[in-house]
């Protein structure tokens, strides 16, 4: 089991509230995410005096039994101001185009203001042709597809699913371990060099998938167990979320055998093998390896 130590990226739409959730310090800056379990070069997550990254590549087999990549990448998110318009492109497409991996997400909503949403996918079947008559004018927002959110809502954001985060959302992401995004509107905002931040709309329309979004998160019913609550959030080829509403020990000791495990505490404290946790706590537990959890607390464990 490791106790990994976040990286914190300070973009423009960030904002302050992962001090009083998370206590976590920027020097009094924004935090706009704490990319919590990473071993991108883009920022990897720290484990003691070594990375996630040299980790994983001196211990044979702990992400699987298969030795394979780790394949993703978990952030908390804070978003005081809209995200751009953006998509992420498939495996294929970014290996052959930025050597990296492709981008498929999921969103658990750990909080929102009143009246926030997120925008995923289109109202209804869209051409190139419309969608980029729409950026050139601006109004690119009217055929995006708004949904209101809440505090534990669950969406999955295929690769190709053009999309944004609204402003007032606090969201744990998992993702695959990838830093490819293109941006196709901006809301005319500047950088913090004062000049427009770059649109990658020619990528972008090579990836977007432009028929009427649906829904394939395929969350699961919330299971009672003698611990507390289990529900699937998300299944994917590329991970495997769910929520432990943590109330009661509980020992697992068969269910990563396949798999390593990542635990993200969104709130609530207690302690996992006898050591405490808090809430915005990030663990790695390595394949095959029993871990045991105790106290209230409300957990997002991933998997392969």
């Amino acid at each position: 089991m490791l106790k990994l130590q976040p990286v914190l990226k300070n973009y423009i739409w960030g904002g302050k509230k992962f001090a009083s959730l998370y206590n976590r310090d920027n020097g009094g800056d924004v935090i706009a995410e704490s990319w919590e379990v990473s071993v991108h070069p883009d920022g990897m997550s720290l484990c003691g005096d070594k990375s996630l990254a040299e980790y994983i590549a001196q211990t044979p087999c702990c992400v699987d039994n298969a030795n394979a990549p780790f394949p993703v990448l978990i952030k908390y998110i804070d978003s005081a101001k809209n995200l751009s318009v953006q998509v992420h492109p498939n495996d294929e497409y970014s290996k052959r185009v930025e050597n990296d991996n492709g981008k498929t997400e999921m969103w658990y909503i750990i909080d929102a203001e009143p009246n926030a949403g997120i925008y995923c996918g289109f109202k209804q079947d869209t051409t190139k042709e419309e969608f980029l008559a729409k950026v050139q004018d601006g109004t690119v927002e009217e055929l995006l597809n708004f949904i209101p959110v809440k505090k534990g809502d669950c969406f999955l954001i295929e690769a190709g699913t053009v999309h944004a985060i609204g402003a007032g959302c606090v969201i744990c992401e998992v993702q695959q371990s990838s830093n490819v995004t293109y941006r196709v509107y901006d809301y005319n905002r500047v950088g913090v060099d004062g000049k427009p931040r770059p649109l990658h709309v020619d990528k972008a329309v090579e990836v977007i998938n432009f028929n009427k979004y649906e829904n394939h998160t395929n969350s699961g019913e919330v299971c009672q167990l003698a611990c507390g609550t289990m529900q699937l959030l998300t299944s994917c080829k590329y991970f495997t979320c769910h929520k432990l509403v943590l109330q009661n020990p509980i020992e697992f000791t068969e269910t990563n055998d396949d798999s390593f495990t990542a635990l993200n505490v969104i709130s609530g404290n207690g302690n996992i093998n006898g050591e405490p946790f808090i809430a915005g706590d990030s663990f790695f537990i390595p394949r095959g390896e029993k871990f045991m959890l105790a106290g209230n607390a409300e957990i997002i464990l991933t998997t392969k």
